[in-house]
């Protein structure tokens, strides 16, 4: 499996899947599939990666490609651009323009309308939930009915954090407390980020979200994982209005 389809209700003009590691022409400890930049990979294979996904999976542009820094800024992209954006959610109204977000155990968050007008991909790590990207992603589809897609990332049996981490749901919800279950060490939490994703949207009047349960951490063979390997290549996932 080189690429992973989402089971989600999205109109049929939006098309969205999320890439592994496998295939590809990147060599350990990068090997496969890897569409990272900026992880020390040799630049040539990773763009040989991304063409060749581009290629086989029937992109109509090359992915817009941004520079995560687990902030909370989304940006309208309206046309194909090969400069990488400063941003950690990327959406647009404009046919034919692929938004991405790349993981290595973060949460990929795709979202669209229902009338399949407008798309977004976003990427979430823990600082990025507990501080609002996906909300602010979801200004940009204000008073829409919305269906939302939540990608490979660290599952619940592998993502162990501190308290810091339960403390910032916790301060945006009372019920975050339910993500997290107590670890084997005092004050460690393993926290599962598909259920905070969940009860954020839930906050929001949104009950359409639908994931695929892979692990990151758990299913080397399939994806790259930073908090397994440390120096590791990059999948991603992207979504994209289709032209009539």
């Amino acid at each position: 499996m080189s690429w992973i389809i989402p089971r989600w209700p999205a109109p049929v003009s939006v098309k969205a899947l999320s890439s592994t590691r496998v295939g590809g022409f990147s060599l350990p400890p990068y090997d496969g599939l890897n569409v990272g930049m900026h992880v020390g990979d040799d630049p040539h294979r990773v763009e040989r990666n991304r063409h060749w996904l581009q290629q086989q999976a029937g992109m109509p542009s090359a992915p817009i490609w941004l520079n995560q820094t687990h902030s909370t800024v989304v940006v309208e992209v309206d046309a194909p651009t090969a400069q990488v954006l400063d941003a950690d959610g990327v959406w647009t109204q404009a046919p034919n323009v692929v938004c991405s977000a790349m993981t290595a155990d973060c949460l990929p968050v795709l979202i669209a309308n229902t009338q399949g007008t407008k798309v977004a991909a976003v990427h979430a790590g823990w600082r990025g939930l507990s501080a609002g990207i996906v909300e602010q992603a979801l200004t940009q589809f204000a008073n829409d009915d919305v269906v939302v897609w939540l990608g490979p990332a660290i599952g619940p049996q592998a993502f162990e954090v501190g308290d810091d981490v339960l403390a910032a749901f916790s301060a945006h919800d009372d019920h975050a407390h339910l993500a997290f279950k107590p670890a084997h060490q005092t004050g460690k939490w393993w926290a599962d980020m598909n259920h905070l994703t969940r009860l954020r949207l839930r906050q929001l009047g949104i009950d359409a979200v639908f994931d695929n349960g892979l692990c990151t951490y758990q299913q080397a063979d399939q994806f790259y994982s930073y908090r397994r390997d440390g120096v590791t290549g990059r999948q991603a996932s992207f979504i994209w209005i289709e032209a009539n």
